[in-house]
């Protein structure tokens, strides 16, 4: 996690990192999650998710590419993944969480 501003405002100097972080892409915004094998859901837990959120996914592994895995629910906290079930443990996952 990258810092963040207190919400009655900063130094400059920390104002400026948090800035210059967002600018190259550090948004404190990812995670990494593994599909559960031999079932057909798995759930992120994290607290920066909420109903509005999108929940973007990126294949880490050969496994996690050939699936085709969607949200099936979201609340505050969490989001469902439905997935294939199979035998594979390496069906890994970097996610973008946006709103």
């Amino acid at each position: 996690m990258f810092r963040n501003l207190p919400y009655q405002g900063a130094e400059p100097r920390q104002v400026a990192e948090v800035v210059n972080n967002t600018m190259n892409g550090k948004t404190n915004n990812t995670g990494s999650v593994t599909l559960t094998a031999s079932t057909t859901t798995t759930t992120i837990t994290d607290e920066r998710l909420g109903f509005d959120s999108v929940i973007l996914l990126s294949p880490l592994t050969a496994n996690a590419a050939t699936l085709t895995p969607y949200i099936s629910t979201k609340a505050k906290g969490s989001v469902v993944i439905t997935h294939a079930n199979t035998v594979n443990a390496d069906q890994d996952f970097d996610y973008i969480i946006v709103g």
